[in-house]
């Protein structure tokens, strides 16, 4: 049978998937990354590692009716993904947000199963959510959808099989409506979500590891090149968790945040965020306003209406919101005004026209290794909901920070070049395939 070449294999997934360009994009940057590594290993070709690991083994949909606070019939779709279980149970996060789409979540899975397999951790790859919006609602208007949401969900997951978490739009409140809800209709108490309240089974420092961690891979990026975070300007975006955790740890390591952003434009701040400043984040995302502009009103620094932060001048450069949110204009200006590094918190952050330029330039990191702080702590959440117990905060950030040096040794091992430059994109998607690829072969044609 002739093997198809990487453009043909390429193509097929394109015909299958039409219109799905976010998860085409996420593929294509698998593909062009590892086919070298995977034509020299032709034990995966001959198994059709690629062509398996491209195909989720299952996708549910299914629609959500809810009643509103005025009586009236709310139809929303719900979704979720069961990408890949080579390795563990399903792994990944609910998103509530009207952007939501079925490419959107094939995207958010895929790219789960090579970020979870980094982990070293028991992780399938899995995504979920529904074009909800969290914004402008009740309490008890989320409460209703969430139950309705779980009604039909449950029967799709369990702690030994699909474990979903929380992501954009779904945070602890929504964890706890998800969860009570399952243990009503399973009778049974398990440990079926991660990000749960500390009452009910949760982890410390769960909000904010994706932050922490994106903060200690930056930290393991700069140590190979004989430097440290102490002193360098970083500009995040976004003010949810992962930004609200990478600023924690950033000043803690004696880095200055001069950004943060929202969707009506981003705040510069050039005398740095402190703890205050970095706690009323916190502040911002509980008002349910998507606005950053009262920062200023409370703190001072300058407000750019409509604008993103990649226009300033900082040694560093951490893309925490969306995906695609920094493009090929915005890296440009990063580079030309000197940025040293960049490093996705948020899934695929960049553009793939952004990522190469940056990775051409100077040192970029992409979102399934420098934000699996997140689903990493999941995983130990998981861990201790297995065993009955609660590891303190230092357990957990102490297990969290090796986690990701592991990540770092191992996108060093695959992705160092003949002339000594880490290719890190290179070496997360090698990283990532090998321990999922070995485990597929292992299991048989399934």
């Amino acid at each position: 049978m002739k093997e198809l070449t990487k453009e043909e294999f390429l193509d097929s997934v394109r015909v299958k998937n039409p219109g799905e360009d976010e998860f085409l994009q996420a593929v294509e940057e698998v593909v062009d990354t590892i086919w070298d590594f995977y034509q020299q290993n032709p034990h995966y070709m001959k198994a059709k590692i690629l062509e398996r690991m491209t195909e989720p083994e299952r996708v549910v949909m299914f629609r959500v009716p809810w009643v509103d606070d005025e009586g009236e019939v709310q139809v929303n779709r719900g979704f979720r993904v069961e990408f890949n279980s080579a390795i563990g149970p399903y792994k990944g996060g609910l998103r509530f947000h009207p952007s939501v789409t079925l490419s959107g979540l094939k995207f958010l899975g895929f790219e789960q199963t090579f970020k979870n397999s980094l982990t070293s951790l028991p992780m399938g790859g899995g995504k979920g959510g529904s074009d909800f919006n969290t914004k402008g609602k009740s309490d008890n208007e989320i409460m209703r959808f969430c139950q309705a949401f779980m009604s039909e969900l449950y029967r799709h997951i369990g702690a030994n099989t699909d474990v979903p978490a929380g992501d954009i739009g779904v945070g602890g409140r929504e964890i706890g409506y998800l969860f009570g809800q399952y243990k009503k209709l399973s009778n049974e108490f398990a440990g079926i979500l991660t990000g749960k309240g500390l009452e009910f089974g949760g982890s410390l420092i769960r909000p904010e590891a994706t932050g922490y961690g994106a903060i200690y891979f930056v930290r393991e990026m700069l140590a190979l090149q004989g430097e440290s975070l102490a002193g360098k300007t970083i500009a995040l975006s976004g003010f949810g968790n992962v930004a609200w955790g990478a600023a924690k740890k950033a000043l803690e390591q004696g880095a200055k945040v001069v950004t943060i952003s929202g969707p009506d434009g981003y705040v510069y701040d050039s005398e740095g965020l402190d703890e205050v400043k970095i706690d009323f984040l916190l502040e911002l995302r509980a008002s349910n306003q998507d606005v950053v502009q009262p920062y200023v009103e409370r703190f001072g620094g300058e407000f750019f209406a409509g604008k993103k932060p990649w226009e300033q001048k900082v040694d560093v450069a951490i893309p925490c919101a969306i995906q695609n949110e920094l493009n090929e204009a915005d890296a440009k200006l990063l580079i030309d005004n000197g940025c040293r590094l960049v490093a996705e918190a948020s899934n695929m952050g960049c553009t793939a026209q952004a990522a190469g330029l940056i990775a051409e330039k100077i040192l970029f990191a992409p979102g399934k290794a420098v934000n699996a702080g997140g689903v990493a702590v999941s995983g130990l959440e998981m861990a201790q909901n297995s065993m009955r117990l609660n590891w303190s905060e230092e357990e957990v950030n102490e297990r969290l920070n090796q986690i990701m040096i592991n990540i770092h040794k191992t996108c060093v091992k695959y992705g160092t070049e003949l002339d000594g430059k880490i290719n890190y994109i290179k070496g997360a998607n090698i990283g990532g395939f090998v321990k999922v690829a070995d485990a597929m072969i292992a299991q048989g044609v399934v």
